[in-house]
């Protein structure tokens, strides 16, 4: 058998990811989201598929900055803890929960599809 060969989640499987993908959107510190929801509204940064936000301008200041690698620095850890967990690949967690941020972002804040920036 090929440890290379990745094979599509059961339905089970799937449930899982999604209830433990919940449970991480609801751990965010209100600051956190605070902060992430004005940046989000102020179109500086937005949602990437690979379950990570990413910056929409390029000259965001620091502070946006900042806040964009510690989410994803949080994110991470606890997208690693969910695949270790549920025996799944880190890869599948980060897409499922970039499908699911991109599915729950608001009209009008940004979203990075097929490698460009675009207004929901």
């Amino acid at each position: 058998m090929n440890c290379l060969t990745k094979t599509a989640p059961s339905s089970d499987m799937k449930k899982i990811i999604q209830y433990l993908i919940l449970a991480f959107s609801l751990v965010l510190t209100p600051v956190y989201a605070a902060d992430l929801n004005q940046a989000k509204s102020a179109g500086l940064i937005g949602e990437r598929a690979d379950g990570y936000i990413g910056l929409v301008q390029a000259n965001a200041g620091a502070d946006v900055r900042s806040l964009v690698a510690d989410v994803n620095a949080k994110r991470k850890r606890e997208y690693e803890r969910i695949a270790a967990k549920n025996n799944l690949t880190l890869e599948q967690v980060q897409a499922r929960a970039g499908q699911k941020a991109i599915e729950k972002t608001s009209p009008g804040n940004w979203v990075l599809l097929n490698g460009g920036w675009r207004k929901k």
